[in-house]
């Protein structure tokens, strides 16, 4: 039996669907379930619920065979993982972004100050371009962080750019676009190869339907 680990949050109801049309559903799978396990005997499958910063580390610890993740978690954690197909669903950008000029709250700190979950990703890019910057370390509400004079700017996940614009947020440059990633665990690949060769193959016929 392969486990499969889905993330709990934005990702979960697409990808409750897309397994839907893997022939994979349960009536009481959904955003608002309280279970966590769900078995599958037909399919040999069983799906658990993670949080979503929780599923690379479910499938590189071997807890689980098999995830599905945003790339964004999979470039910030940097895990030990294969990383065989893009689901081609859950797309959504990587973006710095900063006030607008007008009423901006400039910041005194004399290093430029920005506020992220993505502390790695935002290092890297900045590395690349040669300017230094001090991280400050957020988990939500990062649209707050310019106005209340935190931060300068912020990275983070940016879907349709409303809730940014919502907070005379601007984007200043796309960092990377990310989808769902089916990711597996390294051990799993070789022992069970075979199986797991098999869903890849479900899931690929099933993206080129779409085409």
């Amino acid at each position: 039996m392969l486990s499969l680990a889905l993330p709990k949050g934005k990702l979960l109801p697409p990808s409750i669907a897309f397994l839907g049309r893997l022939g994979i559903s349960h009536p009481n799978l959904s955003k608002e379930s309280r279970r966590l396990i769900f078995e599958f005997p037909d399919q040999e499958m069983r799906i658990v619920l993670v949080r979503a910063t929780d599923v690379p580390t479910y499938v590189e610890h071997g807890a689980t065979d098999l995830g599905i993740v945003g790339d964004d978690l999979l470039m910030e954690q940097m895990r030990d993982l294969y990383e065989p197909l893009d689901l081609e669903y859950g797309r959504c950008k990587v973006v710095l972004a900063e006030m607008n000029r007008k009423g901006t709250r400039f910041s005194h700190f004399s290093k430029l100050r920005v506020a992220t979950k993505y502390p790695n990703i935002t290092d890297n890019f900045f590395s690349k371009k040669g300017v230094p910057i001090e991280i400050v370390k957020l988990y939500g509400s990062l649209e707050l962080a310019p106005e209340m004079g935190l931060a300068d700017q912020i990275v983070d996940i940016s879907d349709t750019g409303e809730t940014l614009r919502l907070h005379s947020l601007n984007v200043v440059e796309e960092i990377m676009s990310c989808s769902a990633r089916l990711i597996v665990n390294r051990a799993s690949w070789k022992l069970k190869y075979v199986v797991i060769q098999k869903w890849i193959q479900a899931i690929q016929r099933v993206l080129k339907e779409k085409e």
